[in-house]
């Protein structure tokens, strides 16, 4: 027959074992991380926040009749969920631009190192967007242009 080693004892050995759930409140999101002109962006999950080490979360926003600058976010893959608006995703292919028009409710994948920047064509509406990326800090490269060259790590052996 097992013996009931009480709610306490419990506690303290599955502490050992267990980790907590971390809340961060829409209210509490934090500023100081990179930025990148003509948007905000908010910081919920990350290392700074609350310990992660491999996935940074956040919202960013982008205010009516703005464009971002250009930039990328080095390593990290990104991904982003549009909540409210209609923001465009804009990329070099080749030497056209490319431009990702979405709408709320939509998802968008942006590969490590890819120069892009996000516009707000709406006149009166702010676009918001929630960004999920694979590395627990919110990793920004401003850039002069899309064309500008990024420098890439050397792929590691397989």
């Amino acid at each position: 027959m097992a013996k009931d080693i009480g709610t306490d004892a419990r506690a303290r050995g599955a502490a050992a074992w267990h980790g907590r759930i971390e809340h961060i409140r829409g209210a509490e999101l934090r500023t100081d991380t990179a930025q990148t002109s003509g948007m905000r962006r908010f910081e919920a999950v990350s290392g700074k926040t609350v310990g992660s080490r491999r996935l940074w979360m956040g919202r960013t926003h982008v205010a009516p009749a703005t464009g971002s600058g250009d930039h990328h976010h080095g390593e990290a893959e990104t991904a982003i969920y549009v909540v409210s608006g209609h923001p465009v995703f804009v990329f070099a292919d080749g030497d056209a631009e490319m431009r990702v028009e979405t709408e709320p409710g939509d998802y968008v994948f942006v590969p490590p190192y890819v120069p892009h920047r996000e516009e707000n064509p709406s006149p009166d509406e702010e676009a918001v967007v929630v960004i999920a990326r694979s590395t627990q800090e919110g990793i920004v490269v401003n850039l002069p242009s899309l064309w500008a060259e990024v420098e890439r790590p050397e792929p590691g052996p397989a």
